[in-house]
């Protein structure tokens, strides 16, 4: 039965529920660096929701490298999708239509890869993640996320809250790596350097920001500049983008 369900879920696309929506190119202003400088971000294409443990089932299913038995360690830690059941069986930890978690970044990146997609890029992220939610205060459902312990399962990833794009789930249910996770946070090439944007971090960035109300982007920022690329995190996922066809 279970080997049945796998077929399945591989057949249907695996719960494939992470349509897109374009999202016009703008100017935003970022709430890191000093300059405070608006910046540019071109039209692309977001899934509207995470990529969920079912579609990326049919992945490791399709480039067995990426199973949880094969994966190298120079590309993912030991907990590497360690809340599944086994490498082809998903669990009751991690329901079909629940986003994916414990990927490493490379892993994230294959697998929007595999579809003709990619990570979307810091600015495009945080572009997206500014827009209003309708009928609530997204600083304070940011807030409220923040303060709460990581369920251990997760809901479904259309189980958050909608923002005016039309993207679901950017606040209120996991991290999510982006391509250059942890770009924002060095100015040089290496952290030994000693070059690191103080204007990031919690304290010392708030004199700089640029909305001073703004306390969960930095919150944000700070996650993302701890990570490593293979590491795996129980509340860390991903969603894809790809440039905007031109009309």
């Amino acid at each position: 039965m279970k080997k049945a369900l796998v077929f399945l879920l591989l057949l249907h696309g695996g719960f494939a529920i992470a349509d897109q929506v374009r999202i016009d190119g703008g100017v935003f202003t970022p709430l890191y660096g000093s300059a405070k400088q608006p910046v540019g971000v071109d039209s692309f294409a977001m899934d509207v929701t995470p990529v969920t443990n079912a579609e990326f089932l049919g992945f490791v299913a399709r480039h067995p490298e990426w199973q949880r038995s094969a994966v190298s360690p120079l590309f993912a830690e030991a907990n590497y999708l360690h809340h599944w059941q086994s490498g082809s069986e998903l669990g009751t930890q991690a329901p079909p239509d629940s986003p994916v978690v414990n990927v490493s970044w490379f892993a994230a990146k294959a697998y929007c890869a595999s579809q003709g997609k990619r990570l979307p890029t810091v600015n495009e992220w945080e572009y997206v993640a500014s827009r209003p939610i309708p009928g609530a205060d997204i600083r304070q459902v940011i807030l409220d996320w923040y303060s709460e312990p990581t369920p251990e399962v997760l809901p479904a990833v259309t189980s958050g809250f909608k923002n005016s794009s039309g993207v679901i789930s950017m606040h209120g249910l996991i991290w999510e790596w982006t391509q250059d996770f942890n770009s924002a946070m060095v100015t040089g090439e290496s952290r030994a350097d000693g070059s690191l944007d103080k204007t990031l971090f919690c304290g010392s960035g708030a004199a700089n920001a640029a909305d001073k109300s703004d306390y969960a982007a930095f919150l944000r920022f700070g996650f993302r500049s701890s990570l490593k690329a293979k590491y795996t995190v129980s509340n860390l996922g991903f969603r894809c983008v790809q440039e905007s066809r031109k009309e």
